[in-house]
């Protein structure tokens, strides 16, 4: 046994906010530094309009909420966005259309008259286009993402982590960590898990296993081919799927050079990754659109 296997595996520490602003003064950024300023230009104002008008102690009152609030929204986070950023996407729902549909909107019309509504007996509003950030696939697979760019797809294979030594683990942390320090932008990757349907493979063995020349091959076969049935109704089969998005602001020329640039540094962690193709890429946008369709399951496929 090699002496480097016994070696204790690695350990780094990642800050959690690497992707905070720089600060400016006192601890804050920019930004928030901007909305405190805002605030106290605005009380400011009020106070040299209504100074002469009200007593101080009368604008003292409202002044001191006024403040609180504007310090909470500069300051304060809620699930990992700033206060302001989370108030203005609250808002923004709030006036969007709930209802989407996939249509161009000259193609929505108005609900005849003779359809009624439940609650206050109001209409009901009219549904809105549904706008979806990809505008198509392009032929050299690239999704088309209009003003911000293309995006290319890398479909990438796991690694089995526990089963390795600790060198082995150490050397497979160190080729992930040299992909990580070589981006030079955001990543998304993406991981979904779907059913597996075994029904279709386990009958092909059935089938194809009286084409095989040796007796004891074809009943190996069969066993085979009842393991899986079996293991399809006893256990929930699942299969896991990753997927790097590489986007690039340029062309889609741009997006694919990033994307096999990744898939050639992801090979140096032992991840066996390959640009999608643009049958590839529709399939893929429609597994992760619809995971729970039975077309885009994971099933009657060998492994």
């Amino acid at each position: 046994m090699n002496r480097h296997d016994d070696a204790p595996p690695m350990r780094a520490r990642i800050p959690a906010d690497v992707d905070r602003p720089d600060s400016i003064a006192f601890g804050m950024t920019a930004r928030q530094l901007a909305i405190l300023a805002v605030a106290g230009l605005l009380l400011y104002a009020a106070w040299q309009t209504l100074l002469p008008l009200v007593d101080p102690l009368i604008l003292l009152v409202p002044s001191i909420p006024i403040a609180a609030c504007a310090f909470a929204v500069a300051v304060g986070r809620r699930d990992g966005t700033s206060l302001d950023r989370w108030l203005l996407a609250a808002i923004r729902h709030r006036r969007s259309p709930h209802r989407l549909v996939p249509a161009e909107p000259d193609q929505l019309t108005d609900a005849p008259p003779w359809i009624a509504t439940s609650g206050s007996g109001g209409r009901l509003p009219l549904p809105a286009p549904l706008q979806l950030p990809a505008k198509g696939i392009t032929t050299d697979g690239t999704v088309d993402l209009g003003p911000d760019g293309h995006t290319a797809l890398v479909d990438c294979a796991t690694v089995n982590f526990t089963l390795r030594s600790p060198a082995e683990q150490n050397a497979l942390a160190a080729g992930f960590g040299r992909w990580l320090n070589s981006l030079d932008g955001p990543a998304q990757i993406v991981i979904t898990a779907q059913r597996v349907d075994l029904s279709g493979y386990a009958a092909r063995l059935h089938e194809q296993a009286g084409w095989l020349p040796d007796a004891a091959l074809e009943d190996a076969a069969h066993a085979h081919a009842d393991f899986l049935a079996e293991l399809a109704t006893s256990r929930e089969l699942l299969h896991r799927r990753v997927t790097r998005a590489v986007r690039d602001r340029r062309s889609a020329t741009h997006a694919q050079h990033r994307a096999a640039e990744a898939a050639q540094a992801l090979s140096g962690c032992e991840v066996t990754a390959r640009v999608l193709d643009p049958g590839e890429a529709v399939s893929t946008l429609a597994a992760h659109l619809d995971p729970a369709s039975p077309h885009h399951q994971a099933g009657g496929q060998p492994w």
